[in-house]
């Protein structure tokens, strides 16, 4: 073979490669709304980056008579890339190649891939879009996943770790993106599951559609599996790109800094009135973030899930910052098992990667209730304070409104290694609301009065003057458990100066080989 022909033989080859299962399933995979696997890299990453490896893998199975139905890639598309010039690692389930299935060498990729992300100190993407373990192959399909998820395990808290459910992933499959930091779905198109209708209704006896059992929707808003709801992959994909931005590449890096034309000093008169004058009515604590950050910009992690609490990235002055908000247009922003866990995990995410936390505290308190109560509300609360308690990256504090009992505790106190604590006018931080204080305080009084119209007239001055004494910011501002009480339109401008100044803060926790959280 001349040289010229050894040539070509490459570029036949790398034709073949691209072209996955062939023009007939590429059609059907768009016939069903989806992308190809190297569509989907071809959104994502910058113009011309991809380095593909890996493009002449194939399978060695010769069960069943696999050994007459072999694929160049295998499966899986794998490589790095770039996204606004920061490299990033990437692996695409190719569902076009035996429907996306794992086989050991589809798995050998992806670890390897998984492995240079570790070295190199850079972010891993996981498209995934797969029919689960290649039963052809058996127990080694299944040490395939096992090998993917030990690294997913060991990359934790090491490297920014993504994953986009853009088809089926089911069985096995679902472990390795619920180990990953962030797990985004495609409304339609896919759908998670431990085991799929047909084995529930077999095993339980329950009917259920996929969609009702594992889909995007169900995912975003009952499980708090999924982070991201998309409507499309071109969606997801961009998020993707928008995610990145706000993170480090690694756990030794600092978030990137850019450039701000939002003036730090920016002032909001409207903050000065937004939180409402009785003290049970709701306002959207979206509205105050969104005027605080820079160009009025927030990407919003787990929005349609645990809606009483609020999490995401912005950026102050171009710093990228992690918020977390109560929210008291839901469940008056009260702290429940699933704001707690979101919370927490978020937080968590925050300190890992060196993203400063930003606060905002409207909490009356945890949600009570049997239901909480069987549900765990004492360990799943303890994971958020557990979480704050950790943190040692800068962590700033602003108490707008309500700051009660222990969810005053929780919500990041001076107590739990809080470095600045603000509070606006507007806040009442105490053991509990006014009403119920005074139940408590003046009970055997407020009994011993047998005319209704005496004992609210002595209920409404006994709650005045315990409003008076505690529900404001000033006998915690009084004992430094609060730093200042500041104007709220001035809010913007403290909070960036508090973070500059907190650049160089170090916190550090005992050695130990790891804390026992508790799960």
């Amino acid at each position: 073979m001349s040289k010229q022909d050894k040539i070509k033989q490459l570029i036949d080859l790398r034709a073949e490669a691209k072209l996955g299962g062939g023009e007939k399933k590429i059609e059907t995979q768009h016939r069903k709304g989806k992308m190809t696997a190297r569509e989907r890299i071809e959104i994502l990453l910058d113009e011309g980056s991809f380095e593909e490896y890996d493009m002449f893998v194939t399978h060695r199975c010769t069960n069943f008579g696999m050994e007459k139905k072999k694929v160049l890639g295998d499966g899986v598309v794998t490589g790095s890339g770039t996204i606004d010039g920061r490299v990033v690692y990437i692996y695409s389930q190719d569902f076009t190649v035996f429907g996306g299935s794992l086989s050991e060498p589809f798995a050998k990729k992806i670890c390897k891939v998984m492995d240079m992300a570790m070295k190199v100190g850079a972010p891993v993407i996981g498209i995934n879009d797969s029919g689960g373990a290649r039963i052809q192959e058996g127990v080694t399909s299944l040490a395939g996943y096992a090998d993917i998820f030990q690294r997913n395990i060991m990359a934790s808290g090491v490297i920014p770790q993504i994953s986009a459910i853009f088809g089926p992933c089911a069985g096995g499959a679902v472990y390795s993106p619920a180990l990953t930091d962030f797990v985004m779905m495609t409304e339609n198109t896919s759908y998670m599951f431990v085991t799929g209708p047909k084995v529930v209704k077999t095993v339980t006896g329950e009917d259920i559609t996929t969609e009702d059992l594992g889909g995007a929707n169900v995912h975003a808003s009952k499980s708090g599996v999924s982070h991201f709801l998309l409507e499309d992959e071109e969606e997801g994909l961009l998020l993707i790109r928008k995610l990145l931005s706000y993170l480090p590449q690694n756990n030794l890096e600092e978030p990137p800094v850019t450039e701000c034309n939002d003036p730090i000093d920016r002032l909001d008169d409207a903050l000065n009135d937004i939180i409402p004058e009785s003290p049970n009515q709701p306002y959207d604590i979206k509205d105050i973030i969104y005027s605080m950050v820079d160009n009025s910009e927030f990407l919003e992690v787990h929005r349609h899930y645990a809606k009483n609490i609020v999490v995401g990235f912005a950026k102050f002055d171009g710093m990228p910052v992690g918020i977390v908000a109560n929210q008291p247009n839901f469940l008056a922003g009260v702290l429940d098992i699933d704001a707690s866990r979101k919370a927490a995990r978020f937080v968590r995410f925050c300190d890992a990667f060196n993203v400063p936390i930003l606060t905002l505290v409207d909490v009356p308190g945890f949600l009570p209730g049997s239901s909480q109560e069987y549900g765990g509300i004492i360990i799943h609360g303890a994971k958020l304070m557990f979480a704050y308690g950790e943190a040692t990256v800068p962590k700033v504090t602003i108490t707008l409104r309500k700051s009660y009992g222990g969810a005053h505790d929780v919500m990041s106190s001076k107590q739990l290694r809080g470095d600045i604590n603000y509070a606006w006018p507007s806040a009442e931080i105490a053991v509990m609301g006014a009403a119920g204080a005074v139940e408590v305080l003046y009970g055997r009084e407020l009994a011993a009065i047998e005319d209704a119209e005496e004992r609210a007239k002595f209920a409404a001055e006994k709650e005045a003057d315990y409003k008076e004494k505690f529900a404001n910011p000033y006998q915690a501002a009084s004992m430094g458990y609060i730093d200042d009480v500041i104007e709220p339109r001035n809010s913007r401008f403290r909070i960036i100066r508090a973070f500059e100044m907190l650049q160089t803060k170090k916190d550090t926790n005992p050695p130990k080989k790891h804390s026992n959280i508790p799960l």
